[in-house]
């Protein structure tokens, strides 16, 4: 049994990434500290891209979000941050039907998100927390592809290359309204990532490139 189960695992691991359908995520944490504080909901948007046509779209019909059920909600002045009050936590999802629907959702796209090291790491620990699979779906990093394809940009936080593209979001620190504006940021910089990508792979490649970017800001 404990073979069959490595053997799915691994099975897991070796699919490839849909290239065609992207999904860019957000979070909501108790905290800022990946490896303690809590998390309360998660956004996400698919995004289709067309190789051949080299376009890239926005699927608002493609969407999920999910408050995860908390035993005690987070502190006042992170309910101010996020607008996910007490009652709202407290009659959410359990925490393992919501990522095993978060896991449904996303299948074997690739992950985007803006600073995705947080997002991953806090949502990975939560899987392990419910004895769930960690997810095996490649992540990568907006910021990155920002600071590759606007080399020069004074800007290092999401707020900033908001302002640079004129981005408006609806309600910030709200995962649902990031996760959207994250992706319109995303389609900003597109054409240059177009002009150099054929493929995920090369999309990986290209923001690999960001520890040889100066940043300023």
């Amino acid at each position: 049994m404990h073979r069959l189960m490595r053997w799915l695992t691994g099975w897991r691991r070796a699919t490839p990434p849909n290239e065609n359908r992207w999904v860019m995520l957000d979070v909501e944490t108790s905290g800022l500290n990946a490896k303690r504080d809590r998390l309360l909901a998660i956004a996400a948007i698919g995004m289709r891209v067309d190789w051949p046509h080299q376009t890239l779209q926005i699927d608002l019909g493609d969407s999920f979000e999910v408050v995860l059920q908390q035993d005690h909600a987070s502190s006042h002045a992170n309910i101010l941050l996020h607008g996910i009050g007490v009652q709202e936590q407290r009659a959410g999802l359990s925490p393992t039907q919501a990522l095993q629907a978060f896991r449904q959702f996303v299948g074997n796209s690739p992950l985007l998100a803006f600073h995705c090291a947080f997002d991953e790491a806090v949502i990975q620990r939560h899987m392990a927390q419910h004895q769930l699979a960690k997810l095996s779906n490649p992540w990568l990093d907006l910021d990155h592809l920002c600071a590759v394809t606007s080399e020069g940009v004074r800007a290092r936080a999401l707020d900033d290359w908001l302002r640079h593209f004129k981005i408006e979001c609806s309600v910030r620190h709200q995962a649902a309204a990031d996760t959207l504006a994250e992706c319109e940021l995303l389609q900003r910089i597109w054409p240059c990532i177009a002009a150099q990508s054929r493929q995920w792979q090369d999309v990986q490649n290209l923001a690999s490139q960001h520890r040889w970017v100066p940043r300023r800001g």
